[in-house]
């Protein structure tokens, strides 16, 4: 008995740590291909309600961090198309940066708990960052073959497809990963990790882990329908904003969807956008764009992109695109093409998300 009562503490931390994908950090499309020490947990965690309700964040804290993610936030949305290691190094550029404004902001009690979160989310991967290899005494051989066998999973986990029938290959390649880590940690090693987890947190509560919605700019852009506004006059609104050129096909696949929307949730605080960033000299025309949108329909307000100035803040690389926007101006979701593409269901899936973000407090 006592043996096994020994023994529990690992399985209880590892099986906490092997389930990372609570927060996604291995599925979450903002950083790309992630790095095995998850450098982007902390950008993800730090903005949610239920993150900062654990660790007791005051109305007073919120506005001084939510002045931080305004400094780091468009460039880490950005980074999503840089190549890897550049990507890498532009996230543990904006990471630092975060960090030192929270180290100004939290307490030295919020910061620790914090740091346990940030283990938590990294699940297995959290063994890979420096401060953990320190205190741990993590031997280099360990290290590697750690390593080894995180690249392994990965490698395995990029090959399935993604469907639910690969759920069953996505745990037994957890369940070999957690044998790795528990056959290489050492009994000190592992009554030292449990320290630096800290009490459970559940990850399914977290909700808010993308970017703030880059600002709207009027740099050689001009509102052609609806009066002037900016992403932050919606505040306390769910925005549908999507980039789209009128004479492209899928771009006018699409367009009845956003009209649907429009239709169903207007007298719920919801508001669609589109962003015309033209691709022909047609597109380019002022009153081409404004006839065509009557012929479509179209009766929410238009941004003439002339020269992509929102393109290129958003980083937007398709048409059509539509980004899904929450009431505190979170992005939360995103679609590339189009929705319904060989009778995909798109149009569902960010329907159902509208009305979850629309089911949120204000």
């Amino acid at each position: 008995m006592g043996m096994f009562m020994r023994k529990r503490p690992l399985w209880i931390c590892v099986a906490l740590l092997v389930a990372w994908t609570n927060l996604g950090i291995c599925s979450w499309c903002i950083a790309g291909k992630p790095s095995l020490a998850g450098s982007a947990v902390l950008l993800q965690m730090i903005r949610d309600n239920a993150v900062q309700q654990e660790l007791r964040i005051s109305d007073q804290q919120k506005k001084k961090i939510l002045s931080a993610l305004r400094m780091v936030d468009a460039p880490w949305f950005r980074s999503r198309h840089l190549k890897t290691l550049t990507r890498e190094q532009e996230i543990s550029k904006l990471v630092g940066q975060l960090e030192a404004k929270l180290q100004a902001i939290l307490t030295e009690a919020q910061q620790q708990r914090l740091l346990q979160l940030r283990c938590q989310a990294l699940g297995t991967r959290m063994l890979l960052r420096s401060d953990v290899i320190e205190r741990l005494e993590l031997s280099k051989q360990q290290v590697e073959t750690l390593t080894s066998a995180f690249h392994a999973t990965d490698s395995a986990n990029s090959q399935l497809p993604n469907e639910e029938a690969s759920n069953e290959r996505r745990e037994q390649l957890k369940q070999q990963e957690l044998s790795v880590v528990k056959q290489e940690l050492t009994d000190v090693q592992e009554r030292r990790l449990s320290t630096l987890t800290g009490a459970p947190f559940d990850f399914a509560t977290v909700r808010r882990t993308y970017p703030l919605a880059p600002e709207l700019s009027l740099e050689d852009a001009q509102w052609i329908q609806g009066e002037t506004i900016s992403l932050a006059d919606l505040q306390g609104k769910v925005v549908a904003l999507h980039f789209y050129a009128f004479q492209c096909i899928n771009c006018q696949r699409n367009l009845p969807h956003y009209k649907a929307w429009m239709k169903d949730y207007e007298d719920r605080d919801f508001v669609v956008i589109g962003i015309q960033t033209p691709e022909t000299a047609a597109e380019r025309n002022r009153d081409q764009v404004l006839a065509a949108a009557k012929r479509e329909g179209i009766k929410y307000p238009l941004l003439l992109d002339l020269e992509s100035s929102n393109w290129k803040s958003w980083s937007n690389t398709m048409w059509p695109t539509v980004y899904l926007i929450d009431r505190q101006g979170f992005l939360r979701r995103w679609w590339q093409g189009e929705l319904n593409w060989q009778g995909g269901n798109g149009e569902q899936q960010m329907r159902k998300t509208i009305e979850q973000l629309l089911a949120e407090p204000k």
